[in-house]
């Protein structure tokens, strides 16, 4: 009989990532909701110290699975370690950050259990004894809730969406040898701006489309300095070459949720909005005062962004002087 809730973190070069905490966050409230066990697991090498970090979020029971195989995410070594885990804990839930490695691990995890995976929820509840997830769909323009019926059932919350609690806790930790079984990928380079804050993640996202003109976001660039920003990009920016897909906002590209989102130049096309819509604040600079993303905005200016982010730049500067 499958019991408890399993959360499955993420850590890069053994640090956990935000979304870790929100959604072991979120499987705590749920297990208090219900009075059952909550499992957090992490897989790596070397994290069975590291794994103490979770504690604060009040798991009853960590697990590390440590390989060397598992320093850098490739997918089959951790979906057969997962699928391990998971057939000898036997849990009711599954809960997974909706992150690239995240909803990756969580579709073949369901594909290999037959399990059913709610994806990108943005809320989970128990309702009469049964768990249901809200999820947006149709691009944003309508939230699901959706129940399932099966014996596990998975789900993948969207970062930025579920607040961090620390209830406390000083669960042990237990290390697990990893079952791999047969790998086909082999890890061969990894290339990181160390400097760049992570779009899914980050609080503030700064965004330029079609509207920047050229490749030169400098504007843009020194406004999310100041800010400590994430700098985005639409797909008509990208497409034009001139930022990388792994900035691009959107249906196709990444789907953030931040507490601010500033939109320059950005005429706001459903494949975008699809991308950001979830977010907390939003405010928009662009010419065409008809532009979609008007509609969306909580602040609009029409204007040029290229005389208006300079003074916006320096104004926060004095604030924070």
């Amino acid at each position: 009989m499958s019991q408890g809730i399993l959360v499955v973190t993420e850590q890069s070069d053994t640090v956990f990532r935000k979304v870790s905490f929100e959604v072991l966050s979120e499987g705590r409230r749920l297990a208090d909701q219900i009075n059952c066990p909550l499992t957090a697991v992490v897989m790596g090498s070397g994290m069975a110290a590291e794994a103490k970090a979770l504690q604060p979020c009040g798991p009853d029971r960590i697990l590390a699975v440590e390989d060397p195989q598992l320093s850098e995410y490739l997918t089959d070594a951790y979906t057969n370690t997962l699928a391990a885990v998971i057939s000898k804990e036997d849990p009711a839930v599954v809960l997974f950050g909706a992150s690239v490695q995240g909803k990756d691990l969580s579709a073949r995890i369901a594909a290999r259990f037959d399990a059913p995976l709610a994806s990108d929820c943005v809320a989970l509840n128990y309702v009469d004894g049964n768990l249901t997830a809200t999820r947006p769909i149709y691009g944003g323009k309508i939230l699901a809730e959706l129940e399932m019926e099966a014996e596990c059932k998975l789900f993948s919350l969207r970062p930025n969406t579920f607040e961090i609690q620390e209830p406390g806790g000083a669960a042990n930790v237990e290390i697990l040898p990893a079952e791999i079984g047969t790998v086909s990928m082999t890890f061969v380079e990894k290339r990181v701006e160390s400097d760049k804050v992570d779009l899914t993640e980050a609080n503030i996202v700064v965004s330029g489309g079609r509207g920047m003109g050229s490749d030169d976001y400098s504007a843009i660039e020194e406004l999310a300095d100041t800010l400590g920003a994430a700098v985005g990009a639409s797909r008509a920016a990208v497409d034009e070459g001139w930022r990388p897909h792994a900035d691009q906002v959107g249906q196709t590209g990444k789907v953030v949720s931040p507490g601010l989102y500033l939109a320059f130049g950005i005429s706001g096309a459903i494949q975008h909005l699809a991308g950001m819509s979830s977010s907390k604040v939003i405010v928009a600079i662009n010419k065409d005062p008809e532009a979609p993303i008007f509609a969306k905005a909580d602040y609009a200016i029409v204007g040029d962004l290229f005389e208006l982010v300079p003074h916006i730049n320096a104004e926060i500067k004095k604030l924070s002087i």
